[in-house]
């Protein structure tokens, strides 16, 4: 494929359209619709990995398009009625098939290039922590793109049809539809019961990608390798349904696609820990004295050696040897709808909790000694408000002195809080020092191993 037949092929055919597709409504998607891919550190400018995984997320809507165009570009030949003209030329055919997968390939791998850079440029201004462990995760999802293409091109030269391209896309589309909400993806039940679902090997053969919640959490060697095995796969059955040119061959055409599948489903994990796994170079911790942060958030040390010292030493005034002698970030990653695990030494926080993420100077602070005396027992990717609030904004209050707005309570909240908390605030001053001691150990103790109500123990009544 010399470069002046590749020129004739990008001028002349929909691979420029392809790429068209793939950027532009990707970025009108990122920048004109709001949604937590904006939020937090998990946001696609925020950092690399989630930068990768949250454009891998927008496959589920490109991959069925991009497959569709394939079709379209497949059918060139059969709408010019030319396909006879073309079998009689000393060219062979492979050669053809080169041209018009290659020229598609390259503008897709730029348009996925380009929004992958439109990010990473804002990723450079925001963080100081750079890696290529994203850079995987791309890949893959370019191959994914190419080999959508290249198979849909294949599909509509063996099945000559205008409905080919629209009937392909909208298979594609159910495809990944099922392989993330219901076929891919596994019921579980947590240790209090509650039901669950986790993705399983099979939605590992979909373009898409699970929620980003930790932006130290990326995929597995494994996971690579097996997509990459399938997607090969997929590229030969579309490269060799493109010169097939009888009914045999083309039955013949699908074996490596299904081989491709088997075999990737032979190296894909099963178990969902090993699919999404923690970067344990991004997770390394980093330390100004007792208060530690991930290398992800390393430019965020120096704001918060401060409060954290300075909510030590209040937690170590209202408990004594009691109190909690280090304030981490929270580096465990828990299936979703777990109980969170806490540590009474320790002050765990993450950056995305809504006490945290905003506050800063004396607010954190107090957002610190909140944690540490009810860290909260809402199962992990849920969210919720009630008795863990209410018992922060008590427990608060009793190391500072005084009621203090946290949070939600500064905002709409207020006033629900403000008289939930102030009866109790007020019996619980009410008590000889023992008997405050007593309740806010009642209320650590339930509020650390998450069984009881921390909130019920402030204010003298039986755990739920």
């Amino acid at each position: 494929m010399n470069g002046r037949v590749l020129r004739i092929e990008l001028r002349r055919s929909v691979a420029p359209w392809a790429g068209v597709v793939v950027l532009v409504p990707s970025l009108m998607f990122l920048y004109l619709l709001h949604g937590d891919w904006w939020n937090g550190t998990t946001a696609w400018t925020a950092q690399w990995t989630p930068l990768a995984m949250r454009t891998r997320s927008l496959l589920f809507y490109l991959w069925p398009l991009v497959i569709g165009l394939g079709a379209l570009q497949g059918l060139r030949d059969h709408r010019s009625t030319m396909s006879e003209l073309l079998t009689s030329t000393p060219r062979p055919a492979r050669h053809r098939a080169a041209t018009l997968a290659g020229a598609t390939a390259i503008t897709l791998a730029c348009a996925f290039a380009s929004l992958v850079l439109v990010g990473g440029v804002q990723v450079l201004a925001h963080t100081g922590y750079t890696h290529l462990g994203w850079l995987p995760v791309s890949l893959v999802g370019v191959l994914f793109l190419v080999a959508g293409a290249v198979l849909g091109m294949g599909a509509a030269r063996a099945l000559p049809s205008p409905l080919t391209p629209p009937a392909l896309a909208m298979a594609a589309f159910v495809f990944t539809a099922l392989m993330h909400m219901s076929l891919g993806r596994t019921d579980t039940s947590t240790a209090d019961g509650l039901t669950s679902s986790e993705p399983n090997r099979i939605s590992l053969l979909s373009p898409t990608l699970d929620d980003v919640r930790e932006a130290f959490v990326t995929l597995s060697a494994p996971v690579h390798v097996g997509q990459t095995i399938w997607l090969l796969g997929m590229a030969a059955t579309g490269l060799a349904l493109l010169v097939a040119a009888t009914p045999r061959a083309r039955l013949i055409a699908l074996t490596p696609v299904l081989a491709g599948a088997v075999i990737a489903l032979l190296v894909l994990p099963a178990d969902a820990r090993r699919m999404y796994v923690v970067d344990k170079a991004a997770a390394e911790l980093v330390c100004d004295g007792p208060v530690c942060v991930t290398r992800t958030q390393q430019a965020r040390l120096a704001d918060l050696a401060g409060p954290g010292k300075e909510a030590l030493r209040r937690l170590r005034g209202a408990l004594g040897d009691q109190a909690p002698d280090s304030v981490r970030e929270n580096t465990a990653v828990l299936p979703e709808g777990s109980t969170p695990r806490w540590s009474r030494g320790t002050v765990l926080f993450d950056f995305d909790d809504d006490i945290i993420a905003t506050a800063k100077g004396e607010e954190l602070t107090w957002a610190l000694i909140a944690k540490g005396m009810v860290p909260g027992c809402t199962p992990v990717g849920w969210s919720g408000f009630g008795g863990d609030e209410y018992a922060q904004t008590v427990a608060l209050g009793w190391v500072l002195g005084d009621l203090k707005p946290l949070g939600a309570a500064a905002g709409r909240m207020r006033g629900e809080i403000e008289a939930e908390t102030r009866p109790v605030w007020r019996e619980l001053k009410a008590l000889p020092r023992a008997g405050q001691v007593s309740r806010i150990r009642a209320m650590r103790a339930a509020a650390l191993s998450c069984e009881g109500d921390p909130f019920d123990a402030l204010s003298g009544g039986a755990a739920r």
